[in-house]
């Protein structure tokens, strides 16, 4: 019979524990603007903003960083050397200007290499974009579709890649509000259950719960947002349906007051673990040629914001 004293031994000292948890799951660090905070597999991004303010471009380029190697004969990318899911629901994504970037990119890290061949840069070039999957959808059951299927998917990608896929991108998740909205209201069906957004929404952040348990990711989602100048500092906005909370809330950041009006039912929202809010500056001084953003953690809520603006390379440049 155990003793007591054997009872209360530790499995693991605490040192071990941490050892452990950072192998299994690693911090990890995104390229700005969302350099801020380190985020682990299982977390849930969201990156909420008016159209535009460079949502899709914060999610290339952290998709450039994640599909990058770390090195590659002798010269070093800094890469993560992972795939990444990309689900545009936006249906504006630009393949073509995606592989200009990664290529910039490309470019770039090899030019301080003295004497380095450039003989094996397409091959390079082709296993990063292979790295890159790239799913469209037209509306929410063909989204709920390809959730349900992508286990599937995911686990060819990790039998053929090394670690599968790092990073699931969704681009944008409220871009078939509206279009739901106005299919529950004229369908006329009494099955209003299965028709509406509330369930829709219930049901995608099951599946990628249920993702999440088998293949652990870190999510990324992009969501437009659209903002206004109040006086008062929260308003609250119409109940439009059961869990949806469209709720007017007011962010004080710099000198104006910007109305936030959030739209996605309150199942979405509990899912999310970060949230960073970017928006167009007035700001422009000497970079009167790049548009200037500004960017807010408001989830945790951090007390500083950062501004950045385009290169012309199409890189984010903190100022």
């Amino acid at each position: 019979m155990a003793t007591t004293r054997e009872w209360l031994k530790p499995d693991e000292t605490a040192k071990e524990l941490l050892v452990r948890v950072l192998t299994e799951r690693p911090l990890l660090l995104l390229p700005p603007p969302l350099h801020r905070l380190p985020f682990r597999v299982g977390n849930v991004v969201e990156i909420v903003g008016p159209s535009p303010s460079a949502k899709t471009l914060i999610l290339i380029q952290a998709a450039i960083n994640c599909i990058l190697p770390k090195e590659w004969n002798g010269v070093e990318y800094g890469g993560l050397g992972r795939a990444v899911m990309f689900v545009d629901l936006d249906c504006r994504f630009d393949v073509l200007r995606f592989s200009q970037l990664l290529k910039r990119r490309l470019i770039g890290s090899r030019a301080n290499v003295l004497g380095n061949e450039h003989d094996d840069f397409h091959e390079l070039l082709t296993v990063c974009m292979r790295r890159f999957l790239y799913i469209r959808c037209y509306n929410s059951l063909e989204f709920l579709v390809i959730l349900k299927t992508m286990h599937c998917r995911l686990q060819k990608e990790k039998e053929t890649q090394a670690g599968g896929v790092y990073l699931l991108m969704i681009d944008s998740i409220g871009a078939f509000y509206w279009m739901d909205r106005a299919l529950l209201s004229s369908s006329g069906s009494n099955n209003r259950k299965s028709l509406s957004l509330q369930c829709v929404v219930e049901t995608m952040v099951q599946e990628i719960q249920r993702l999440l348990l088998v293949h652990p990711m870190l999510v990324l989602a992009s969501k437009s947002a659209s903002f206004g100048d109040k006086q008062s500092t929260t308003e609250v906005i119409r109940n439009p349906g059961k869990g949806s909370s469209v709720m007017a809330m007011d962010f004080r950041s710099g000198p104006q007051n910007l109305l936030h009006r959030e739209y996605m039912p309150s199942v979405w929202q509990s899912f999310v673990t970060h949230r960073i809010q970017v928006r167009p500056s007035d700001y422009s001084c000497k970079y009167q040629n790049n548009a200037t953003y500004l960017t807010e953690w408001l989830l945790p809520s951090l007390k500083f914001s950062d501004k950045f603006i385009i290169n012309d390379d199409g890189l984010l440049v903190i100022l």
